[in-house]
């Protein structure tokens, strides 16, 4: 494996843990499951608050709900591979924004 596709999979994996903590956090806290519906508000600070939130967490929303339509729709496998495409590609972002971040901070050398 060359050490750009590590740092790939790296980042992935850091997004989707990273958006997993997030929207478990909310759970515990807020006793509802996080989802798009946060931004539905109209024009508040919490509404703006959720924005942040939201570019974080959205990989595991987005497979959360798309499971769960596998499930209960009985969704096709196209719609299901091109929603975890997306997921995947939005946690290797979100992932690589965080590393990059911590190692701006100098917590990764």
């Amino acid at each position: 494996m060359t050490p750009e596709a590590f740092n790939t999979f790296f980042s992935i994996c850091i997004g989707f843990a990273l958006a997993g903590a997030l929207v478990n956090g909310y759970q515990a806290l807020a006793r509802r499951p996080a989802g798009f519906g946060l931004l539905q508000d109209g024009v508040a600070p919490k509404t703006f608050a959720a924005v942040p939130f939201l570019v974080f967490a959205a990989p595991f929303i987005i497979m959360r709900n798309t499971l769960r339509g596998m499930r209960v729709e009985s969704r096709r496998a196209e719609f299901v591979m091109m929603a975890t495409l997306i997921a995947g590609f939005w946690s290797m972002m979100s992932g690589t924004f965080f590393l990059m971040t911590l190692r701006a901070a100098g917590v990764l050398g």
